[in-house]
């Protein structure tokens, strides 16, 4: 996220820009001018869980993004929205998740990399509990779908 204004300009991360709900690092008299979206490799897929296809409110949504060479994880990048106050990155799953092999990938999905991460709320759509515990599902369902599609050409 680059961020302008008349003293200058600066460069953010979604993660740093993204502070809660409906705020942002925007301090008083900055724009957001551009987003830099850099140039993705690998194989990604979002799914998410609510009460009907097109609802906007999730009980839980997941990405994920998987690099492979030699059938072997490389890279790895995984998120959860809609069971925390902003989308969160889980930087210990993804890092489990570096060498192992693309077979079975979603297996090595982890709740306990998971789940303490997370800070869901209960509504009336689902309880705590159920939203920590979609997400983790969902993240064993997209993981394996990517580690199907990423074998090398």
């Amino acid at each position: 996220m680059e961020l302008a204004s008349l003293a200058g300009s600066r460069r953010l991360g979604l993660g740093e820009f993204l502070t809660g709900p409906r705020k942002t690092a925007l301090r008083a008299g900055e724009i957001l001018a551009a987003i830099h979206v850099p140039e993705v490799r690998g194989q990604g897929g979002f799914l998410k869980l609510g009460a009907r296809r097109y609802l906007v409110i999730s009980i839980a949504m997941v990405a994920a993004r998987i690099v492979a060479e030699g059938g072997i994880v490389t890279e790895a990048a995984l998120a959860v929205g809609a069971c925390s106050p902003v989308a969160v990155r889980l930087a210990a799953q993804e890092a489990a998740l570096l060498g192992a092999p693309l077979a079975a990938l979603g297996d090595h999905i982890r709740p306990d990399l998971v789940e303490p991460y997370l800070s869901p709320i209960p509504d009336i759509r689902a309880d705590a509990a159920y939203r920590a515990g979609s997400a983790t599902e969902l993240l064993r369902r997209v993981v394996s779908a990517c580690g199907t599609n990423a074998g090398e050409p």
